[in-house]
């Protein structure tokens, strides 16, 4: 909304008899007044219907077109204005017409650009994973869409954002957002995108862009989800089937290497000759620091695993074939199909093995598991390390056999 209004300032009438001319600009966010610099006769203003008809005098036309410029351009600047965000401020506007400098409100995508460019800097350091940018994009995709939708802008003002919009933007994850052709986001990759905006909050903070996290006002929670894992028969299933097909037998590798290193995807296509080292005892360890957490993972290289990687560096530096993500999933996928196994098989699910079926369910100590998954707490491991029956039984067998 835009109205502007010109009218006579009769308290500042000049000697000859000639009255100020201002300009009030009405908005929706507010209103002001501005001097025109023009000034009138009384009786000429209300002849001429605020100088807009029947203009003679030489100086009144020159005042009647110095009106018509000064409305063009609070016209213009407001057009501009609106194209850029939610809300025109009425202060930006004068501040603009006055020709002074006005510090804009910082925006959400403002802010979100602000950090991944930052971000991407560290990228290229190899500092942070290329996967944790995208899902730092992906974010501010997402907040794109969802101004759009419900605020008719790409952007938002930072200081506006209240309870109401962020659970809006929950609800539009949750039941709109689409991404590859599918429609709305589970409730944990709502909350982590939550805390990915959280995060690029706190960055702009730092930089004193805002002065408070928006964000701290969202209390979505993640919920426990079971770790997929395979026992030992699923395993041994899949190690002693052979596949014809050449790719299938080359990813059953990979995968088997991950169930028996506890590496994840990012990490493991990054293994090279470099990253075997010989301990004193002539034990071989992959040594290596993780992606994700920048945290330093030694793992003693198990004898299933050596044989997987000898295979193959025997022709390359690299320990496995390389392939991405997409594929190792679809093609897992084939792999559960013909060996009969009911579980979605990912590639995280030979991390989950690694964690519960390989090393808990042998009696490897939890800090020690930990340790090798490159976790920076006890706590995240006991996500992936799901406690098995059978150590729970061996555990309980001790208690049983003391009260005997």
């Amino acid at each position: 909304m835009l109205k502007i209004v010109y009218y006579l300032r009769h308290a500042k009438k000049r000697v000859n008899g000639e009255i100020p001319i201002y300009v009030r600009v009405e908005l929706k966010t507010g209103n002001f007044t501005l001097s025109t610099g023009k000034s009138v006769l009384n009786e000429v203003w209300e002849q001429t219907h605020h100088l807009r008809i029947n203009v003679r005098n030489a100086k009144d036309k020159v005042a009647k077109e110095a009106l018509e410029v000064l409305s063009q351009k609070i016209q213009i600047n407001y057009t501009k204005l609106e194209r850029e965000k939610l809300e025109v401020s009425a202060e930006e506007l004068k501040a603009i017409l006055q020709g002074k400098n006005f510090s804009k409100a910082n925006t959400i995508l403002k802010i979100i650009d602000f950090h991944n460019e930052y971000f991407e800097k560290l990228v290229l350091i190899n500092e942070r994973a290329p996967a944790s940018l995208q899902k730092y994009r992906r974010v501010g995709d997402i907040v794109r869409d969802f101004n759009k939708k419900y605020y008719g802008k790409p952007d938002y003002d930072v200081e506006k954002i209240g309870t109401a919009y962020l659970y809006n933007l929950e609800n539009y994850m949750k039941f709109e957002a689409e991404y590859n052709g599918v429609k709305g986001i589970k409730n944990n990759s709502i909350v982590k995108y939550f805390k990915n905006l959280k995060t690029i909050c706190n960055h702009a903070i730092r930089f004193e862009l805002i002065q408070k996290n928006p964000i701290n006002k969202y209390s979505g929670k993640i919920k426990t989800v079971e770790a997929v894992f395979l026992t030992s028969e699923e395993l041994e299933s899949i190690e002693l089937h052979e596949f014809k097909i050449e790719r299938l037998e080359r990813v059953k590798d990979i995968f088997l290497f991950c169930c028996y290193s506890g590496y994840a995807p990012v990490d493991v296509m990054k293994l090279s000759r470099a990253n075997l080292i010989k301990d004193n005892n002539g034990q071989l360890w992959i040594k290596t620091n993780r992606q994700k957490t920048g945290t330093r993972a030694n793992v003693p290289l198990l004898p299933q695993a050596l044989k997987i990687a000898s295979k193959y560096l025997l022709n390359q530096e690299f320990l496995l074939p390389k392939i991405s993500n997409q594929k190792m999933n679809a093609y897992l996928k084939e792999i559960a199909d013909i060996v009969g196994l009911e579980k979605k098989l990912t590639w995280y699910v030979a991390r989950h093995t690694f964690a519960t079926t390989v090393t808990l369910g042998n009696g490897i100590k939890i800090e020690n598991v930990s340790a090798m998954l490159g976790h920076t707490t006890i706590r995240q491991t006991q996500h992936y390390a799901k406690v098995l029956d059978t150590s729970v039984m061996q555990d309980m067998q001790k208690l049983i056999t003391k009260f005997n």
